[in-house]
Order: structure tokens, then sequence, then C-alpha cells
């Protein structure tokens, strides 16, 4: 029999080399053997966030349980530029996109924060980072960036590291000619986009007090959220990241 082209990649929390044996969990070996169909002998992608891409061979399986053989890497691992983006979580499927997004823009860190105007106090951590993973899996990357817990945006500024630049994404500048983000410093940086109602007056005062901060419009037109942070990720990555 000849193995398929493998065209699945499947993201797996085992570590991965040559003639390492992959075990997959139910779930893993429910989506491969009854939903996809594969079967044993066929040869999937698999990826773990920290060794690359690896070309697997199915050794046995079935929908319950089942086991892939490393053959040889296919690509090495690719980690982002190092990039934050911190973000106040707005409707589910909105925050969900911009995960998903983020993940596929090449963050390295997504934070969701909450502000004075954030419309949810809990996130579901667990859900955001298999969004995460999900992405990573459809969009060809090697790397997986943490999700991390809803964190009060006051104390993630109280501990801010010092080398760290924030991108401020501040909708009071709507109009304002944008600064170019090519005349920013090169190095670790984050970008800041507020919940559906803007920050506060008094978070805004904060970040354009930060010295580390440099705020900026984001053209003409207010955007929403979830616009604004794909928005930003791309200019910045366009600029500064690894899109040059």
């Amino acid at each position: 029999m000849h193995p398929m082209k493998a065209n699945i990649r499947l993201f797996v929390d085992h570590p991965l080399g040559k003639a390492q044996s992959v075990p997959l969990d139910r779930d893993q070996a429910n989506y491969i053997f009854a939903v996809i169909r594969l079967s044993v002998g066929d040869q999937i992608l698999l990826i773990n966030g920290r060794d690359g891409e690896w070309l697997a061979t199915l050794n046995e399986g079935n929908k319950r349980s089942g086991e892939a053989l490393c053959l040889h890497q296919t690509r090495p691992l690719q980690t982002p530029p190092d990039l934050w983006l911190v973000f106040a979580p707005i409707k589910k499927a909105r925050t969900d996109f911009i995960v998903e997004k983020a993940t596929e823009l090449g963050a390295a860190a997504i934070f969701p924060v909450q502000t004075d105007y954030t419309n949810s106090d809990r996130i579901k951590q667990d859900r955001l980072q298999a969004h995460a993973v999900e992405a990573t899996e459809q969009c060809g990357g090697t790397y997986v960036p943490q999700v991390h817990d809803l964190t009060p945006m006051k104390k993630l500024l109280d501990t801010w590291p010092k080398d760290r630049h924030i991108l401020f994404c501040d909708e009071a500048k709507v109009g304002e000619t944008p600064t170019p983000i090519n005349t920013l410093p090169r190095g670790k940086w984050a970008i800041f986009i507020g919940p559906e109602g803007g920050f506060s007056d008094a978070e805004r005062a904060r970040l354009s007090a930060h010295p580390n901060a440099h705020s900026i419009s984001l053209g003409p037109r207010i955007l929403r959220a979830d616009t604004a942070a794909v928005s930003a990720l791309t200019l910045w990555q366009m600029a500064l990241g690894d899109w040059i």
C-alpha cells in the first residue's frame, strides 16, 4: 500500500524526533480514523510547538486510540518576532477571531486584559488556547503562542518589562496622520487594543504617559476591536516584524 500524501497537520503534546513513537489521544484518533478516514500506513504531519514539523506514519489506530511514528523533520521550528498582543475580550465569536488571527499573523504571546470598559469579567482560557492550536495547525506554523488568563490591565502594567515597547492604538487619534511604524525602534513589543467602548480616560492617560508607549492612529475611521487587532498586527509585521 502506498501512503497517501500527508496533508493533515496535528498538534501533539509529545516530543518529536526521528523514530519517535507518538500516541494519539481519543479525540485525535477519532478525528484521524473516523472523521478524516485515514488508515494505518497513511502519513500525517505533527507539530508540538517546540521541535518543528515532522512527517509521521500512522502505525496503529482506531477511533479510540492510535500511534504515529516520526520519520523525518519537514520544517524546523520557526519562532515569531517577540511581539505580544494585549486586548480586551469582546463578544465570544470575535474574541475567538482575535486569537485565531493573532496566531496566524505571528503573535508570540496573547494577553486578554480586563479594562474599565471590558464587557466580560472571565474567559475560557483553555478554549482560547485550543483556538491558537487549531490556527497553528491550519496556517502551517510550527509555534503556538501562549494565551494567558484574563489579567487586569493595571496589574499587567504594574509589572511591565522595562525593555518592552508598547504600541498603543489610541481611538482618540482617529483621523490624525498615522505615525510610520517603520520609524519606531526595533526590539520587544506589545500591541494594546481596547474594548468596544475604548479605553477609559484614566487608562488612556496612563498608557500615553508610559515611558515605553508609542501611541498611534489606525486611520481615518474608528475600527472594531477585532479589526483593529488584525490591522495593527499587520502594520507592525510589515514594518518591524518577519514580513520584511
